[in-house]
């Protein structure tokens, strides 16, 4: 029988909300010894993931993109959104300024082969895990695929 998600999972883990201050989250994720957390909105409806990554960005220097006028025009060697992201991220107070919105989840009845081609294929450590009804119900990391892979 092929492990599923649920069997790996953290059930039930810490959140927080979408309006609550950055340095809220930062205290919760010291506290509890985690590396992110999913984020609610006052309905209890997931809508973003913040992680160390998201809070750590905050503390690289803002670099505005490259780009050369020609003709009267302006031609970026990057994305200017890229660099609107990062200033909206180190200006932000909440942690909605921060997060990773709209997160990729996982059912918990997925695989954990699933879990790991997500994380793999997307460049992320952890996933939200929903039920049938799409409510947060755990969450599973690359640390949670390792144990996986030593219990088989």
């Amino acid at each position: 029988m092929t492990a599923a998600v649920r069997d790996y999972m953290t059930p039930n883990p810490y959140t927080i909300r979408a309006d609550a201050a950055i340095a809220d989250a930062i205290q919760l994720m010291e506290e509890k010894q985690v590396r992110g957390l999913p984020v609610l909105d006052s309905n209890g409806k997931l809508v973003g993931l913040v992680s160390e990554a998201d809070l750590i960005v905050r503390e690289a220097p803002l670099e505005p993109p490259l780009y050369i006028t020609f003709l009267g025009s302006v031609i970026y060697f990057e994305s200017p959104e890229s660099f609107h992201q990062h200033l909206k991220k180190t200006l932000g107070q909440q942690v909605q300024d921060v997060m990773t919105p709209n997160p990729h989840t996982i059912s918990v009845d997925a695989p954990i082969s699933e879990a790991a081609r997500l994380m793999v294929t997307h460049h992320i450590s952890r996933l939200p895990v929903v039920d049938a009804q799409g409510q947060l119900v755990g969450i599973i990391s690359r640390h949670d695929l390792l144990r996986a892979l030593h219990n088989n």
